[in-house]
């Protein structure tokens, strides 16, 4: 098999040394760390959020579908280069440098922990359902929160043992009610509760973009087995294979999922739908409507809080995972680069920590939109990653020695890449004017941190040693 691209000169291709006391993650574990992340709590809502556009979001969902594939192929190329733990953080380092791998380091990093943040307080909303004290108070709801913050950044400190068992346990136990729905509603679909192809006075295509527009951020997390490469065995050959294999089951829960909730819920009362899973199910199981009324919120409530658990316990790993990465590269302040059980203990403290002061703020400054821009924001820092890695995959296809290149394999994985920017771009378009400007702020607060990690690690480069 021929080369694409020249190797860079300062990234190695092999693997990190394994460590004492270390658990790699297998390819079950990898697939369920990105599916798992893939999927958070926003599934339970999405066909009420795209059913006033019509069935005609479906095929905005297909076309969603594809890029997200198309990413998750490209994550899987650039992993079998560089299987070192950082991923986004690695690839945009070996192709432009220092700078563009902080840019990449920096805003993942606030990406993972204001999400983590925003997803324990969606969590505690289905708690309430589930345990109706938790809502009865600000003071209840915020302990909640922070509960569902903290379990999962113990069991990753317990070490990668605990965090691949958490993952895998948490995905089984919610992809269960999620396909009892996305398949078994299927057996009761009902073609009259489609609803109109196109229930907006918009065009085709402006319905197309406008539905994308809230479905743009579903498929977020295709990266995570990219970013734990180093916890990954063989991840020249298992990152890619994850990436694709998660980013392919989500979609199938996705997809089959929505098409069975539009065929369930009647569309007039799906626009309004608070839960529409629950309505969902309760179609299923109309025989009885009071006790399938009950037993479908509870059914729901259970399967949220387990797929934000799992996702938070995912999520936590990729926080501490690429600050790591740039510690060891003097990026990141140093405490960053201690690994204790095959686990960034540093950084998985500090985002908790972090999340946790948002979430309080959250719940006691009383103002009301700033928690909301804050996760906004996230949803562009999250797209910078997967344009410098999508571009550095460009840069490594392109930069390549000619007598080392297989032209048919250049284009190939050049469309590839060159598909994966657009998707991407796309993603950042879709993030909304304020989101951009303000997420533009908080990427270049970042460039004082860098300024500082870069003085400090040039003044070490020339001091001479002792």
């Amino acid at each position: 098999m021929t080369s694409t691209a020249a190797p860079p000169a300062e990234t190695s291709r092999t693997a990190e040394p394994r460590r004492k006391g270390d658990r790699r993650f297998g390819l079950p574990v990898a697939t369920c760390l990105v599916m798992g992340n893939i999927i958070g709590g926003g599934i339970f809502l999405l066909p009420a959020s795209v059913a006033p556009f019509g069935t005609i979001s479906l095929v905005a969902f297909a076309l969603l579908t594809l890029g997200a594939i198309t990413l998750a192929l490209v994550f899987g190329r650039l992993a079998e280069q560089h299987p070192q733990t950082g991923g986004p953080y690695v690839y945009a380092r070996a192709a432009f440098g220092d700078f563009a791998g902080f840019l990449a380091a920096w805003s993942y990093w606030i990406t993972t922990w204001v999400s983590n943040a925003a997803l324990a307080v969606a969590a505690v909303g289905y708690l309430g359902v589930l345990f109706p004290a938790i809502g009865a108070h600000t003071w209840s709801m915020c302990l909640a929160a922070l509960l569902v913050q903290w379990l999962p950044a113990l069991a990753n400190l317990a070490g990668t043992r605990y965090v691949g068992a958490v993952q895998l346990v948490s995905t089984i136990l919610k992809f269960a009610p999620l396909l009892l729905v996305a398949v078994g509603g299927l057996l009761f679909f009902d073609p009259a509760n489609l609803g109109p192809f196109r229930a907006t006075g918009q065009s085709a295509a402006g319905a197309v973009s406008a539905s994308a527009a809230i479905l743009l951020f579903s498929y977020l997390g295709v990266e995570s087995a990219a970013v734990s490469a180093g916890e990954v065995r063989d991840p020249a050959r298992n990152v890619g294979r994850a990436t694709i294999l998660g980013t392919a089951g989500a979609a199938a829960v996705y997809l089959l999922g929505t098409l069975a909730v539009f065929g369930l819920v009647p569309h007039t009362t799906l626009v309004s739908s608070q839960a529409p899973f629950t309505d969902a199910v309760n179609a299923m199981f109309s025989a009885d409507a009071g006790a399938g009324a009950t037993w479908g919120g509870t059914a729901v409530a259970c399967a949220a809080v387990i797929s934000m658990a799992g996702a938070l316990n995912g999520w936590t790993l990729l926080s501490a995972q690429t600050p790591y990465a740039a510690a060891k590269d003097g990026l990141f302040p140093e405490v960053f680069a201690t690994k204790r059980r095959g686990v960034p203990v540093a950084g998985v403290i500090v985002t908790v920590v972090l999340a946790s002061a948002l979430t309080l703020y959250n719940y006691t400054a009383g103002s009301d939109g700033v928690f909301e821009v804050l996760v906004l924001v996230t949803t562009f820092t999250a797209t910078v990653p997967y344009l410098l890695s999508t571009a550095a995959q460009l840069y490594f296809l392109l930069s390549g020695r000619p007598e080392h290149v297989d032209r048919g394999r250049l284009l190939r994985d050049g469309a590839l890449a060159a598909l994966a920017f657009a998707f991407s771009l796309w993603l950042v378009a879709g993030s909304g004017h304020a989101a951009v400007y303000q997420g533009v702020l908080f990427l270049f607060a970042g460039v004082a941190v860098h300024a500082v990690m870069a003085a400090r690690k040039r003044r070490a480069a020339l001091t001479p040693a002792e």
